[in-house]
């Protein structure tokens, strides 16, 4: 079983900050998914696609997955780099 874990990443459509502290737990699907005959709904058996952990530290993820023999792969954040850009820039 693998998963990987990672920082929830800021919506560029909001600027609002909220959960971005969080570190999630996802499981990598086991099989893939199929259209369904009736509906054309796409869907599989895995049930482990629908579990989602949320944990408030990276080592807090790290120790549940290894307590839990999850083979988990960390994905760091890239830090944040704002451009600076005063309004009088644009009659430059």
């Amino acid at each position: 079983m693998s998963a990987r874990i990672y920082q929830r990443p800021k919506n560029a459509m909001q600027s609002g900050k909220a959960l971005l502290d969080q570190w999630i737990l996802e499981f990598a699907p086991a099989e893939a998914k199929k259209a369904d005959p009736l509906m054309g709904w796409a869907g599989s058996g895995d049930t482990q696609q629908q579990v989602v952990l949320r944990f408030p530290s990276v080592e807090e993820a790290k120790t549940y997955a290894e307590r839990h023999g999850i083979d988990a792969e960390i994905h760091h954040t890239p830090p944040r780099r704002l451009k600076i850009q005063a309004y009088a820039d644009n009659f430059r």
